[in-house]
C-alpha cells in the first residue's frame, strides 16, 4: 500500500514561473521540510517495523515537490489520483480523504464542502482569536494586516480584525500578497513603510514572506514589528542574518508538537552518500552545513559558501539548537498523519464479517481497496447555472434557461416561477381590498340616488358625481387585472384599462374644479362666461380629456403592444413572469398625462378655494389632488427600486390608495352631512357665512 504525499520542498525565489524547480538559478531548500519528509520515512519505517501493526502489509510512499507552486500542487496531485507517471484530469477526487498536516485555513472545516477532509492541525478559527487577544493584550491599537492572497489569508486576515475591532483597536491598512507580481509586493511595502503602525499582523507563509522581505530590504523599511500565523512563525527565515533586522522581536504561535521517541536517532544514521537517500539529501546538506559538493554542479549553493562538503557532518548540533528543536512542530503533525492512515488501513484489515462500521454492518475489502469512484459524482466545481454529471468529467454543462442546478450540481431541475399570485397572502389581501373598496363608491352612488333633491347633492352637479362615482369603483377593479398569471391578453389590457379609467375619474374632477370657477364667474353682470356654466360644458372636458388618453393608449398597443416575459436575469434561478410594458416611453406618457391632469385641477382649485362658501367644493378638489399627486410621485422611486412581483404590488399599492384618497377628500364630508348633519343640508345653510 502506497501512502502519497505532497511536499513544497524547494521554494522558488524567483516569479517568471512556477512549472519546473530546477529550471531556476536560485532555489531554497529549507530545513524544516527535510524533517518534515524525514519523519514521514521514519513513521513508515516503524510501521513496517511493528508486528501488530498491519500485519502482512508493508507500507511505501511517494513524495511530489510542489515547489511552492500551485501548478506543480495540481500537477502532483494528478498523479497520485492516476498512480502513473504523468497526472490525467480523468479521475474523481470526491470521498478520497487526504489528511493535512499543515492546512488550518478555517474554510476547511465545512463538512458539506469538504466530507472527506481531515488534518492533523487545528482550524485557523482558534489561532485568529488568539492573536487578536496577542494584539489586545500589549496594547497594540493602531495596527496593519498583511496576508496571502487566497482562503487561508482572507479567512483568518477577517477574523482577527473583527476581534481587534470589537476590542478597541484600529486598522491601518489591509494588504494581501500576490507572490507572482512583485508590482504588487512594492506597493504593498510602500504601504507598510508609509503607515504609522509599527505591529503588523502577518497571515502568510514562508514561501510568499521572503518576496515582502527582500522587498522591504530594498526600501529600507525599519521600525516595524510582525505578529506571524503559525505558517510562518518557526520559518527557517527567522533564521537568516540579512533577514534579522526586520524580523528582530517577531511574536506569533505555533502548532503544539511532541517529541517524536527515536526520531533524532533517525536523523543522525542520515548520509548523503546512501543509495536509497535521494537528490532531497544532498541538497538538503549543501544548504544547512553551508559547503557544496564538488561533483554537483547542478544547484547553487544558497549560502555562498566555497567550503567543500565531507559528508560526515554531524547534525547533532542543528537538533540540539534552538532553532533545530522548534522546526519539529510540523513533522510532528506529519508523522502523526502518517500513523492516523496506518491505523485506518489497519482497522479495516481487521474488521470482523456483520459487525463493521459500515453500511449494514458490512466491511471492505482491503485487499481489493481502490481509491476512485466507481459512480457518477459531480467532483467538479461548476460555476452558477452549470452541472457536471458524467463521470471522470472535468467539464460543466450549462443548464437550459428555464432550469437550475440542484444542491449536488448533478441534474437540472425546473426554475421556480414567481409572479402575484391570487393563491399568496400579498395577492389574495390586495385582490380582497380591491373587490371590497369598490363597493364603497357604488354605496356612495346609491345615497346620492336617495338623497338627489337634497341641496348638497344638487349643488355639486349630481350627474358628473355620479360618472365621478362610477369611475372611482372601476379604478378599484382595474388593480385587480394586476394580479394573476401574466397571461398575454392580460399584459396588453392592464395598463390600458387603468390608464384608462383613472383619466375618466381625473377628468371628472377636472370638470368639476372649471365648473365651479365658471359659475362664481357667471353670477356677475354681463359676464360672458355664463355659456360656460352649462352642464354640457363639464361633459364636453371630460370626452375630451379621456379621448387624448385612449388615442395615447391606441397607439401604445398598436405601435409597441406590451407582451408576456420570462425575466431570468433579476433573480438567480428563479423566472420572474411579467408583463413588459413594450414602449416604457408609452408607459410613462400615460401616467404623464394622468399627473397633467391632476395638476391643472390641482392648480385651478387651490386658486378658487377662497370662493363663497356655497361653491366651497374646491377645497375638497385641491387636498384630493394633492393626495392624488403625493401617491404617485413617491410610486416612481419605489417602483424603479423594486423587482418581480413586488413591482407590480408597488402599482397596485399607488392605484388603491390613490382612488381612496380621491373618494375620502371628495365625498367624505358629503356623506357626513347628508347622514349625521341634515340640518346643514338646506338651501338656507349652504347660502349662508357658516363653514361645513
Amino acid at each position: 500500500k502506497i501512502i502519497d504525499l505532497l511536499l513544497p520542498y524547494l521554494n522558488i525565489a524567483s516569479s517568471t514561473s512556477l512549472f519546473f524547480c530546477f529550471s531556476h538559478f536560485l532555489l531554497s531548500f529549507t530545513y524544516q521540510r527535510f524533517l518534515q519528509f524525514s519523519s514521514m520515512r521514519f513513521a513508515i519505517d516503524e510501521i513496517n517495523r511493528n508486528p501488530t501493526l498491519l500485519p502482512n502489509l508493508t507500507l511505501g510512499f511517494q513524495v511530489y515537490d510542489s515547489c511552492g507552486g500551485i501548478h506543480q500542487e495540481l500537477d502532483g496531485t494528478l498523479k497520485m489520483l492516476t498512480g502513473q507517471k504523468e497526472g490525467v484530469p480523468n479521475f474523481n477526487c470526491k470521498k478520497i480523504p487526504p489528511i493535512s498536516y499543515l492546512a488550518s485555513s478555517s474554510v476547511l472545516s465545512d463538512k458539506t464542502r469538504f466530507p472527506s477532509f481531515f488534518r492533523t492541525v487545528p482550524s485557523d478559527a482558534f489561532q485568529s482569536k488568539g492573536l487578536a487577544q496577542l494584539v489586545l493584550h500589549f496594547g497594540w491599537t493602531w495596527v496593519g494586516f498583511v496576508a496571502v492572497d487566497d482562503d487561508y489569508g482572507h479567512q483568518g486576515i477577517q477574523v482577527v480584525k473583527q476581534e481587534i475591532l470589537r476590542g478597541g483597536a484600529c486598522v491601518a491598512f489591509t494588504e494581501y500578497i500576490m507572490s507572482n507580481n512583485l508590482e504588487h509586493i512594492s506597493y504593498v511595502t510602500k504601504v507598510i513603510k508609509a503607515s504609522t503602525a509599527k505591529a503588523i499582523i502577518s497571515f502568510t507563509n514562508d514561501i510568499n514572506k521572503v518576496f515582502l522581505l527582500d522587498e522591504m530590504l530594498r526600501q529600507n523599511v525599519t521600525g516595524k514589528l510582525f505578529v506571524a500565523s503559525e505558517a510562518w512563525s518557526i520559518s527557517y527565515l527567522l533564521s537568516v542574518t540579512r533577514y534579522s533586522s526586520l524580523l528582530a522581536g517577531s511574536i506569533g504561535f505555533s502548532f503544539h508538537s511532541m517529541t517524536i521517541a527515536g526520531f533524532n536517532h533517525f536523523l543522525n544514521s542520515i548520509r548523503p552518500f546512501n543509495t536509497d537517500e535521494g537528490p532531497w539529501t544532498t541538497i538538503f546538506w549543501e544548504n544547512v552545513f553551508g559547503c557544496k559538493f564538488i561533483y554537483n554542479i547542478s544547484v547553487t549553493n544558497t549560502w555562498g559558501n566555497d567550503k567543500v562538503c565531507t559528508g560526515n557532518e554531524s547534525m547533532e548540533s542543528i537538533l540540539n539548537s534552538d532553532y533545530g528543536a522548534s522546526n519539529l512542530n510540523a513533522a510532528f503533525n506529519l508523522y502523526s498523519a502518517s500513523h492516523v492512515i496506518a491505523k485506518s488501513l489497519h482497522d479495516m484489515l481487521s474488521c470482523q464479517k456483520d459487525n463493521g462500521p459500515f453500511k449494514y454492518k458490512g466491511c471492505t475489502d482491503i485487499q481489493n481497496f481502490r481509491s476512485w469512484q466507481v459512480r457518477s459524482i459531480a467532483c467538479v466545481s461548476c460555476p452558477l447555472g452549470e452541472i457536471s454529471n458524467m463521470t471522470d468529467s472535468l467539464d460543466c454543462i450549462k443548464c437550459p434557461w428555464d432550469k437550475w442546478p440542484n444542491t449536488q450540481k448533478d441534474k437540472c431541475h425546473p426554475k421556480s416561477r414567481e409572479f402575484l399570485s391570487f393563491e399568496e397572502p400579498l395577492g389574495s389581501t390586495i385582490a380582497t381590498i380591491s373587490v371590497f373598496s369598490s363597493s364603497l363608491p357604488f354605496s356612495i352612488f346609491g345615497l346620492f340616488i336617495c338623497y338627489k333633491n337634497t341641496p348638497i347633492v344638487r349643488a355639486n352637479n349630481f350627474s358628473l358625481s355620479c360618472l365621478l362615482l362610477i369611475s372611482m369603483s372601476l379604478c378599484f377593479l382595474s388593480s385587480l387585472a394586476f394580479i394573476g398569471y401574466p397571461q398575454p391578453e392580460k399584459c396588453l389590457l392592464r395598463q390600458v384599462t387603468f390608464g384608462t379609467v383613472f383619466t375618466l375619474c381625473v377628468s371628472c374632477i377636472l370638470a368639476k374644479t372649471f365648473m365651479v370657477v365658471f359659475a362664481f364667474m357667471a353670477t356677475k353682470p354681463d359676464s360672458g362666461l355664463k355659456r360656460w356654466a352649462s352642464p354640457r360644458v363639464s361633459y364636453i372636458i371630460v370626452a375630451l380629456s379621456s379621448f387624448l388618453q385612449l388615442v395615447l393608449c391606441i397607439s401604445w398597443i398598436s405601435l409597441a403592444p406590451p407582451f408576456t416575459e420570462d425575466n431570468i436575469q433579476t433573480k438567480r434561478g428563479i423566472i420572474i413572469v411579467e408583463c413588459n410594458e413594450g414602449s416604457p416611453t408609452a408607459f410613462w406618457c400615460m401616467l404623464g398625462y394622468l399627473g397633467l391632469l391632476a395638476t391643472i385641477s390641482f392648480i385651478v382649485a387651490f386658486l378658487a378655494r377662497r370662493l363663497p362658501d356655497s361653491f366651497n367644493e374646491a377645497k375638497f378638489i385641491t387636498f384630493s389632488m394633492l393626495a392624488f399627486l403625493s401617491v404617485w410621485v413617491s410610486y416612481i422611486p419605489a417602483s424603479l427600486s423594486s423587482t418581480g412581483k413586488y413591482t407590480v404590488a408597488m402599482e397596485v399599492f399607488a392605484i388603491l390608495s390613490s382612488t381612496w384618497a380621491l373618494v375620502i377628500c371628495m365625498f367624505a364630508p358629503k356623506c357626513f352631512i347628508i347622514l349625521f348633519r341634515p340640518d346643514m343640508n338646506s338651501r338656507g345653510h349652504l347660502m349662508g357665512k357658516s363653514k361645513i
